[in-house]
């Protein structure tokens, strides 16, 4: 008779499947919110917008950073870091919504990047201080690629959120090993006190001399 193949379990290579997929998208994850976050705190601090603003029958040029523009994108990018770290800190829900801030992070950021790429108000505030004169405004604005760099680094945030929703269930935790579990741990038993005392020496004759010098060199009263 032949021998009929035994099946494997379903169920088996089904969870091998989880636990591979969980595996690329930590790495995925881990280095999207790293580089997108690293993307938005250098693009916003470059040069947003340029101008020029009249000083005295003169021209002088101006011009604003992303951090002049907004704040917004690089205090997110901030949360968005905590967040990816916190997501190794936390389980269950605390994940699912830490996992949810990472990702609202990395989309507040794209949406503030892409609102200030065409903003001029930080270059008028500057031509205003620059000439004295509160009416003053920039001429010949133009705005740099750096706001859509800054979306760009949004956007990877963003994505590093999506797969902690998605796959933060099956990632791993930091170890339990110095958490308190709540077992009560067992009282100490502490030794009875005839227990604890120092042994004594043998027993001292008072009739030989040389054992009473041996129980005094020992701290013992020989008489006792």
């Amino acid at each position: 008779m032949t021998a009929l193949p035994v099946p494997q379990p379903r169920a088996a290579t089904s969870a091998d499947a989880t636990r591979r997929r969980a595996g690329r998208s930590l790495g995925i994850a881990l280095l999207l919110g790293a580089v997108g976050a690293a993307v938005v705190l250098i693009a916003s601090g470059q040069i947003w917008a340029e101008g020029s603003a009249t000083v005295a029958g003169g021209a002088v040029s101006l011009d604003a950073s992303g951090r002049d523009v907004t704040g917004v994108p690089a205090a997110l990018a901030v949360v968005g870091l905590a967040a990816l770290v916190a997501v190794f800190a936390v389980r269950t829900a605390g994940r699912l919504l830490v996992s949810a801030l990472l990702a609202l992070s990395g989309a507040g950021a794209t949406v503030a990047a892409l609102v200030g790429a065409g903003d001029g108000a930080a270059l008028d505030d500057e031509a205003a201080r620059t000439t004295g004169d509160t009416a003053a405004t920039v001429a010949a604005l133009t705005h740099t690629a750096w706001p859509y760099a800054t979306a760009a680094g949004g956007v990877l945030i963003l994505l590093a959120g999506l797969l902690a929703l998605r796959y933060g269930s099956h990632w791993p935790t930091m170890s339990g090993r110095y958490e308190r579990d709540g077992t009560p741990r067992a009282a100490r038993v502490r030794e009875p006190a005839a227990g604890r005392a120092k042994a004594t020496g043998p027993a001292t004759d008072p009739d030989r001399p040389e054992d009473i010098w041996k129980a005094l060199d020992r701290g013992e009263d020989p008489t006792g």
